[in-house]
Protein backbone atom coordinates (compact mmCIF):
# COMPACT_ATOMS: atom_id res chain seq x y z
CA UNK A 1 0.00 0.00 0.00
CA UNK A 2 1.34 3.44 -0.93
CA UNK A 3 1.22 6.24 1.62
CA UNK A 4 1.84 9.98 1.45
CA UNK A 5 2.39 11.02 5.06
CA UNK A 6 4.33 14.25 5.52
CA UNK A 7 8.00 14.04 6.50
CA UNK A 8 7.27 16.23 9.50
CA UNK A 9 4.77 13.70 10.83
CA UNK A 10 7.17 10.85 10.17
CA UNK A 11 9.54 12.38 12.73
CA UNK A 12 7.12 10.97 15.31
CA UNK A 13 8.30 7.36 16.00
CA UNK A 14 4.73 6.09 16.41
CA UNK A 15 3.60 7.57 13.09
CA UNK A 16 6.73 6.26 11.37
CA UNK A 17 5.90 2.81 12.76
CA UNK A 18 2.30 3.11 11.57
CA UNK A 19 3.53 4.13 8.12
CA UNK A 20 5.71 1.02 7.88
CA UNK A 21 2.78 -1.17 8.90
CA UNK A 22 0.46 0.48 6.37
CA UNK A 23 2.99 -0.06 3.60
CA UNK A 24 3.14 -3.78 4.39
CA UNK A 25 -0.60 -4.19 3.61
CA UNK A 26 -1.42 -5.35 0.06
CA UNK A 27 -5.19 -4.81 0.65
CA UNK A 28 -5.97 -8.38 -0.43
CA UNK A 29 -9.03 -8.59 1.83
CA UNK A 30 -8.31 -12.04 3.29
CA UNK A 31 -8.66 -10.45 6.74
CA UNK A 32 -12.35 -9.67 6.25
CA UNK A 33 -13.17 -13.39 6.17
CA UNK A 34 -12.03 -13.86 9.77
CA UNK A 35 -12.97 -10.50 11.31
CA UNK A 36 -15.79 -10.91 13.91
CA UNK A 37 -17.21 -7.40 13.48
CA UNK A 38 -17.18 -7.64 9.68
CA UNK A 39 -19.06 -10.95 9.97
CA UNK A 40 -21.73 -9.29 12.13
CA UNK A 41 -22.06 -5.93 10.39
CA UNK A 42 -21.02 -6.66 6.80
CA UNK A 43 -19.43 -3.22 6.49
CA UNK A 44 -16.02 -2.72 4.89
CA UNK A 45 -15.25 -0.04 7.47
CA UNK A 46 -15.94 -2.53 10.26
CA UNK A 47 -13.26 -4.90 8.97
CA UNK A 48 -9.46 -4.63 9.20
CA UNK A 49 -8.95 -3.44 5.62
CA UNK A 50 -11.47 -0.63 6.04
CA UNK A 51 -9.98 0.46 9.34
CA UNK A 52 -6.53 0.45 7.77
CA UNK A 53 -7.81 2.83 5.08
CA UNK A 54 -9.34 5.07 7.76
CA UNK A 55 -6.03 5.26 9.65
CA UNK A 56 -4.13 5.91 6.41
CA UNK A 57 -6.52 8.72 5.49
CA UNK A 58 -6.26 10.23 8.97
CA UNK A 59 -2.46 10.25 8.90
CA UNK A 60 -2.30 11.67 5.37
CA UNK A 61 -4.87 14.44 5.87
CA UNK A 62 -4.34 15.13 9.55
CA UNK A 63 -8.10 14.95 10.03
CA UNK A 64 -10.51 12.51 11.66
CA UNK A 65 -14.24 12.46 12.36
CA UNK A 66 -16.64 10.77 14.74
CA UNK A 67 -17.12 8.18 11.99
CA UNK A 68 -13.40 7.38 12.06
CA UNK A 69 -13.51 6.92 15.81
CA UNK A 70 -16.70 4.81 15.68
CA UNK A 71 -15.21 2.20 13.38
CA UNK A 72 -11.92 2.05 15.30
CA UNK A 73 -13.88 1.71 18.56
CA UNK A 74 -15.79 -1.26 17.18
CA UNK A 75 -12.58 -3.23 16.63
CA UNK A 76 -12.11 -5.95 19.25
CA UNK A 77 -8.31 -5.98 18.80
CA UNK A 78 -8.73 -9.77 18.62
CA UNK A 79 -5.98 -9.94 15.94
CA UNK A 80 -7.68 -12.76 14.08
CA UNK A 81 -6.79 -10.78 10.97
CA UNK A 82 -3.10 -11.14 11.83
CA UNK A 83 -3.43 -14.92 11.81
CA UNK A 84 -5.07 -14.74 8.38
CA UNK A 85 -2.87 -12.05 6.81
CA UNK A 86 -0.38 -13.44 4.24
CA UNK A 87 1.73 -10.26 4.46
CA UNK A 88 2.28 -10.23 8.22
CA UNK A 89 0.62 -6.86 8.79
CA UNK A 90 0.92 -5.91 12.48
CA UNK A 91 -2.65 -4.72 12.71
CA UNK A 92 -2.86 -4.85 16.52
CA UNK A 93 -0.09 -2.29 16.85
CA UNK A 94 -1.56 -0.15 14.05
CA UNK A 95 -5.00 0.05 15.68
CA UNK A 96 -3.41 1.11 18.99
CA UNK A 97 -1.54 3.94 17.25
CA UNK A 98 -4.63 4.92 15.26
CA UNK A 99 -6.83 5.06 18.34
CA UNK A 100 -4.42 7.25 20.24
CA UNK A 101 -4.23 9.72 17.35
CA UNK A 102 -7.99 9.80 16.75
CA UNK A 103 -8.51 10.75 20.41
CA UNK A 104 -6.63 13.95 19.63
CA UNK A 105 -8.13 14.59 16.18
CA UNK A 106 -11.77 13.84 17.06
CA UNK A 107 -12.25 14.41 20.81
CA UNK A 108 -15.02 12.51 22.56
CA UNK A 109 -18.00 14.07 24.29
CA UNK A 110 -17.63 14.88 27.98
CA UNK A 111 -19.83 11.93 29.10
CA UNK A 112 -17.74 9.51 27.00
CA UNK A 113 -14.50 10.93 28.40
CA UNK A 114 -15.84 10.69 31.94
CA UNK A 115 -16.84 7.03 31.48
CA UNK A 116 -13.42 6.05 30.15
CA UNK A 117 -11.59 7.96 32.86
CA UNK A 118 -13.74 6.29 35.51
CA UNK A 119 -12.99 2.85 34.07
CA UNK A 120 -9.24 3.53 34.00
CA UNK A 121 -9.38 4.91 37.54
CA UNK A 122 -11.04 1.77 38.93
CA UNK A 123 -10.65 -1.43 36.89
CA UNK A 124 -6.81 -1.73 36.85
CA UNK A 125 -6.62 -1.31 40.65
CA UNK A 126 -7.69 -4.40 42.59
CA UNK A 127 -8.58 -2.62 45.85
CA UNK A 128 -10.72 -0.04 44.07
CA UNK A 129 -12.34 -2.70 41.92
CA UNK A 130 -13.13 -4.75 45.05
CA UNK A 131 -14.98 -1.79 46.53
CA UNK A 132 -16.88 -1.25 43.29
CA UNK A 133 -17.87 -4.92 43.13
CA UNK A 134 -19.02 -4.85 46.76
CA UNK A 135 -21.30 -1.89 45.95
CA UNK A 136 -22.51 -3.56 42.76
CA UNK A 137 -23.42 -6.75 44.64
CA UNK A 138 -25.24 -4.67 47.29
CA UNK A 139 -27.36 -2.87 44.71
CA UNK A 140 -27.52 -5.75 42.23
CA UNK A 141 -31.36 -6.06 42.28
CA UNK A 142 -31.63 -2.43 41.14
CA UNK A 143 -29.24 -2.70 38.19
CA UNK A 144 -30.27 -3.33 34.55
CA UNK A 145 -30.35 -7.02 33.65
CA UNK A 146 -27.44 -6.77 31.17
CA UNK A 147 -25.21 -5.15 33.80
CA UNK A 148 -26.44 -7.36 36.62
CA UNK A 149 -25.27 -10.56 34.98
CA UNK A 150 -21.76 -9.18 34.50
CA UNK A 151 -21.19 -9.03 38.26
CA UNK A 152 -19.27 -12.17 39.24
CA UNK A 153 -20.30 -14.13 42.31
CA UNK A 154 -17.96 -13.67 45.25
CA UNK A 155 -15.47 -16.52 45.52
CA UNK A 156 -13.06 -17.43 48.29
CA UNK A 157 -9.54 -18.08 47.04
CA UNK A 158 -8.24 -21.58 47.71
CA UNK A 159 -4.85 -21.98 49.43
CA UNK A 160 -1.65 -22.18 47.41
CA UNK A 161 1.12 -24.63 48.42
CA UNK A 162 4.24 -23.57 50.28
CA UNK A 163 7.18 -22.56 48.10
CA UNK A 164 10.05 -24.96 48.71
CA UNK A 165 11.30 -26.14 45.30
CA UNK A 166 14.61 -25.15 43.76
CA UNK A 167 12.82 -24.36 40.50
CA UNK A 168 10.90 -21.08 40.90
CA UNK A 169 8.63 -19.09 38.59
CA UNK A 170 6.84 -15.79 38.96
CA UNK A 171 3.09 -15.34 38.49
CA UNK A 172 1.12 -12.13 37.99
CA UNK A 173 -1.99 -11.75 40.12
CA UNK A 174 -3.20 -8.95 37.85
CA UNK A 175 -6.09 -6.62 38.62
CA UNK A 176 -9.42 -8.37 37.96
CA UNK A 177 -8.34 -12.02 38.23
CA UNK A 178 -7.98 -11.99 42.06
CA UNK A 179 -11.61 -10.87 42.28
CA UNK A 180 -13.31 -12.61 39.37
CA UNK A 181 -11.45 -15.94 39.20
CA UNK A 182 -9.31 -16.08 42.38
CA UNK A 183 -8.60 -19.82 42.14
CA UNK A 184 -6.68 -19.62 38.87
CA UNK A 185 -3.23 -18.80 40.24
CA UNK A 186 -3.75 -21.07 43.26
CA UNK A 187 -4.63 -23.98 40.94
CA UNK A 188 -1.60 -23.21 38.77
CA UNK A 189 0.61 -23.20 41.87
CA UNK A 190 -0.74 -26.59 42.99
CA UNK A 191 -0.25 -28.18 39.55
CA UNK A 192 3.27 -26.80 39.21
CA UNK A 193 4.02 -27.94 42.77
CA UNK A 194 3.35 -31.51 41.63
CA UNK A 195 5.93 -30.95 38.88
CA UNK A 196 8.58 -29.66 41.30
CA UNK A 197 8.12 -25.95 40.56
CA UNK A 198 7.25 -23.22 43.07
CA UNK A 199 5.02 -20.42 41.75
CA UNK A 200 5.38 -17.12 43.58
CA UNK A 201 3.88 -13.64 43.24
CA UNK A 202 5.64 -10.30 43.68
CA UNK A 203 3.42 -8.31 46.08
CA UNK A 204 4.16 -4.93 44.44
CA UNK A 205 3.15 -6.04 40.92
CA UNK A 206 -0.28 -5.12 39.59
CA UNK A 207 -2.21 -4.58 36.37
CA UNK A 208 -0.22 -5.46 33.26
CA UNK A 209 -1.27 -2.23 31.51
CA UNK A 210 -3.37 -3.79 28.74
CA UNK A 211 -6.59 -1.91 29.55
CA UNK A 212 -4.82 1.45 29.48
CA UNK A 213 -2.95 0.53 26.30
CA UNK A 214 -6.10 -0.38 24.40
CA UNK A 215 -8.00 2.65 25.70
CA UNK A 216 -5.38 5.01 24.25
CA UNK A 217 -3.61 5.78 27.53
CA UNK A 218 -0.11 4.65 26.58
CA UNK A 219 1.51 6.82 29.27
CA UNK A 220 -0.56 5.14 31.97
CA UNK A 221 0.20 1.72 30.46
CA UNK A 222 3.94 2.45 30.44
CA UNK A 223 3.82 3.50 34.11
CA UNK A 224 2.22 0.16 34.98
CA UNK A 225 4.86 -1.67 32.97
CA UNK A 226 7.65 0.11 34.85
CA UNK A 227 6.04 -0.68 38.20
CA UNK A 228 5.83 -4.37 37.34
CA UNK A 229 9.41 -4.45 36.08
CA UNK A 230 10.59 -2.86 39.33
CA UNK A 231 8.59 -5.44 41.32
CA UNK A 232 9.86 -8.40 39.30
CA UNK A 233 13.47 -7.55 38.64
CA UNK A 234 14.87 -8.59 42.04
CA UNK A 235 13.38 -12.03 41.39
CA UNK A 236 14.88 -12.05 37.90
CA UNK A 237 18.30 -11.26 39.33
CA UNK A 238 17.89 -14.03 41.92
CA UNK A 239 17.35 -16.59 39.17
CA UNK A 240 13.65 -17.24 38.61
CA UNK A 241 13.18 -19.58 35.66
CA UNK A 242 10.26 -17.83 33.96
CA UNK A 243 7.32 -15.49 34.40
CA UNK A 244 4.34 -17.82 34.09
CA UNK A 245 1.21 -16.12 32.79
CA UNK A 246 -2.14 -17.64 33.71
CA UNK A 247 -4.14 -14.94 31.88
CA UNK A 248 -3.36 -14.94 28.17
CA UNK A 249 -4.33 -11.28 27.78
CA UNK A 250 -1.80 -10.24 30.41
CA UNK A 251 0.76 -12.59 28.88
CA UNK A 252 0.44 -10.95 25.48
CA UNK A 253 0.89 -7.51 27.04
CA UNK A 254 3.95 -8.49 29.12
CA UNK A 255 5.56 -10.17 26.12
CA UNK A 256 5.29 -6.74 24.46
CA UNK A 257 7.01 -4.79 27.27
CA UNK A 258 10.32 -4.89 25.40
CA UNK A 259 8.80 -3.24 22.35
CA UNK A 260 6.68 -0.77 24.31
CA UNK A 261 9.62 0.54 26.34
CA UNK A 262 12.34 0.22 23.71
CA UNK A 263 12.92 3.98 23.69
CA UNK A 264 13.07 4.30 27.49
CA UNK A 265 16.78 4.49 28.38
CA UNK A 266 16.18 3.48 31.99
CA UNK A 267 13.93 0.49 31.26
CA UNK A 268 14.58 -0.74 27.71
CA UNK A 269 17.01 -3.55 28.65
CA UNK A 270 15.04 -4.64 31.69
CA UNK A 271 11.79 -4.64 29.71
CA UNK A 272 13.35 -6.79 27.00
CA UNK A 273 14.57 -9.23 29.66
CA UNK A 274 11.10 -9.43 31.23
CA UNK A 275 9.48 -10.11 27.87
CA UNK A 276 12.05 -12.81 27.07
CA UNK A 277 11.27 -14.58 30.35
CA UNK A 278 7.49 -14.47 29.94
CA UNK A 279 5.73 -17.70 29.06
CA UNK A 280 2.09 -18.65 28.86
CA UNK A 281 1.31 -21.43 31.31
CA UNK A 282 0.62 -23.78 28.39
CA UNK A 283 4.15 -23.18 27.04
CA UNK A 284 5.56 -24.25 30.40
CA UNK A 285 3.47 -27.38 30.84
CA UNK A 286 4.04 -28.46 27.24
CA UNK A 287 7.71 -29.03 28.15
CA UNK A 288 7.10 -30.86 31.43
CA UNK A 289 6.53 -34.53 32.16
CA UNK A 290 2.78 -34.87 32.65
CA UNK A 291 2.68 -38.64 33.09
CA UNK A 292 1.14 -38.26 36.55
CA UNK A 293 -1.78 -36.36 35.03
CA UNK A 294 -2.50 -38.47 31.95
CA UNK A 295 -5.72 -40.00 33.31
CA UNK A 296 -7.04 -37.07 35.28
CA UNK A 297 -9.59 -36.16 32.60
CA UNK A 298 -11.16 -39.62 32.59
CA UNK A 299 -12.76 -38.98 29.21
CA UNK A 300 -14.83 -36.00 30.37
CA UNK A 301 -16.08 -33.85 27.52
CA UNK A 302 -14.62 -30.34 27.40
CA UNK A 303 -15.38 -27.50 25.00
CA UNK A 304 -12.28 -25.37 24.86
CA UNK A 305 -12.54 -21.68 23.96
CA UNK A 306 -9.18 -20.56 22.64
CA UNK A 307 -8.83 -16.91 23.66
CA UNK A 308 -7.84 -14.47 20.93
CA UNK A 309 -4.84 -13.29 22.94
CA UNK A 310 -3.51 -16.85 23.01
CA UNK A 311 -4.26 -18.11 19.50
CA UNK A 312 -3.91 -14.86 17.51
CA UNK A 313 -1.80 -12.64 19.75
CA UNK A 314 0.73 -15.17 21.08
CA UNK A 315 0.34 -17.60 18.17
CA UNK A 316 -0.18 -20.52 20.57
CA UNK A 317 -3.33 -21.99 19.07
CA UNK A 318 -3.60 -25.69 19.93
CA UNK A 319 -1.24 -25.54 22.90
CA UNK A 320 -3.86 -25.92 25.64
CA UNK A 321 -5.88 -28.40 23.61
CA UNK A 322 -2.84 -30.68 23.32
CA UNK A 323 -2.30 -30.59 27.09
CA UNK A 324 -5.94 -31.37 27.87
CA UNK A 325 -5.85 -34.33 25.49
CA UNK A 326 -2.63 -35.59 27.09
CA UNK A 327 -4.40 -35.43 30.44
CA UNK A 328 -7.30 -37.61 29.31
CA UNK A 329 -10.01 -35.11 28.35
CA UNK A 330 -12.17 -35.48 25.26
CA UNK A 331 -12.36 -32.18 23.41
CA UNK A 332 -15.59 -31.44 21.57
CA UNK A 333 -15.65 -29.79 18.17
CA UNK A 334 -16.21 -26.01 18.31
CA UNK A 335 -17.27 -24.28 15.10
CA UNK A 336 -15.56 -21.01 14.17
CA UNK A 337 -13.09 -21.37 17.03
CA UNK A 338 -11.06 -18.50 15.58
CA UNK A 339 -13.80 -15.96 16.36
CA UNK A 340 -13.80 -13.76 19.47
CA UNK A 341 -16.24 -14.36 22.33
CA UNK A 342 -16.83 -10.60 22.65
CA UNK A 343 -15.08 -10.04 25.99
CA UNK A 344 -12.07 -8.04 24.73
CA UNK A 345 -11.32 -6.11 27.91
CA UNK A 346 -13.55 -3.02 28.04
CA UNK A 347 -15.58 -4.10 24.99
CA UNK A 348 -18.36 -5.66 27.08
CA UNK A 349 -19.09 -2.25 28.59
CA UNK A 350 -18.30 0.07 25.69
CA UNK A 351 -19.78 -2.03 22.86
CA UNK A 352 -22.39 -4.00 24.79
CA UNK A 353 -24.68 -4.91 21.87
CA UNK A 354 -21.93 -6.28 19.62
CA UNK A 355 -20.33 -8.02 22.60
CA UNK A 356 -23.60 -9.79 23.41
CA UNK A 357 -24.08 -10.95 19.82
CA UNK A 358 -20.59 -12.43 19.79
CA UNK A 359 -21.19 -14.08 23.17
CA UNK A 360 -24.44 -15.67 21.99
CA UNK A 361 -22.73 -17.05 18.88
CA UNK A 362 -19.75 -18.34 20.86
CA UNK A 363 -21.85 -20.08 23.52
CA UNK A 364 -23.98 -21.74 20.82
CA UNK A 365 -20.82 -23.09 19.19
CA UNK A 366 -19.30 -24.23 22.50
CA UNK A 367 -22.46 -26.04 23.61
CA UNK A 368 -23.09 -27.78 20.28
CA UNK A 369 -20.96 -30.78 21.30
CA UNK A 370 -22.75 -31.25 24.67
CA UNK A 371 -19.69 -30.62 26.88
CA UNK A 372 -19.62 -31.13 30.64
CA UNK A 373 -17.26 -28.17 31.08
CA UNK A 374 -16.21 -25.13 29.09
CA UNK A 375 -12.59 -24.08 29.56
CA UNK A 376 -10.60 -21.00 28.60
CA UNK A 377 -7.17 -19.44 29.14
CA UNK A 378 -8.09 -15.86 29.97
CA UNK A 379 -9.91 -14.26 32.88
CA UNK A 380 -11.93 -11.90 30.68
CA UNK A 381 -13.21 -14.70 28.45
CA UNK A 382 -13.93 -16.90 31.45
CA UNK A 383 -16.05 -14.28 33.21
CA UNK A 384 -17.78 -13.22 29.99
CA UNK A 385 -18.75 -16.78 29.07
CA UNK A 386 -19.79 -17.68 32.62
CA UNK A 387 -22.24 -14.76 32.73
CA UNK A 388 -24.60 -16.54 30.28
CA UNK A 389 -23.46 -20.15 30.15
CA UNK A 390 -25.57 -22.97 31.63
CA UNK A 391 -22.41 -25.13 31.48
CA UNK A 392 -19.68 -24.52 34.13
CA UNK A 393 -16.81 -22.37 32.84
CA UNK A 394 -13.32 -22.82 34.28
CA UNK A 395 -9.75 -21.90 33.58
CA UNK A 396 -8.14 -24.91 31.92
CA UNK A 397 -5.48 -25.26 34.64
CA UNK A 398 -8.25 -26.09 37.12
CA UNK A 399 -8.96 -29.22 35.09
CA UNK A 400 -5.47 -30.57 35.80
CA UNK A 401 -5.97 -30.73 39.56
CA UNK A 402 -6.70 -34.01 41.26
CA UNK A 403 -10.16 -34.17 42.80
Amino acid sequence: MQTSISSQQLNDPAIAEANAILRSCVHCGFCTATCPTYQLLGSELDGPRGRIYLIKEMLETGQATDKTRLHLDRCLTCRSCETTCPSGVRYGRLIDIGREIVEQKAPRSLPQKALRRAMLAVIPYTARMAMMLALARLFRPLLPAQLRKKIPAKQAATPAPATHHQRRMLALAGCVQPLGTPNTNAAAARVLDQLGISLIEAPDAGCCGALNQHMSDSNGAHDMMRRNIDAWYPYVESGIEAIAMTASGCGLMVKDYGHALQNDPAYAKKAARISALTRDLSEILARENLDALTRIGAGRRVAYHSSCTLQHGQKLGGSVEAILKRCGYELTQVANSHLCCGAAGSYTLLQAELSQQLLDNKLAALQEGKPEIIASANVGCQMHLAADSPVPVKHWIELLEKS
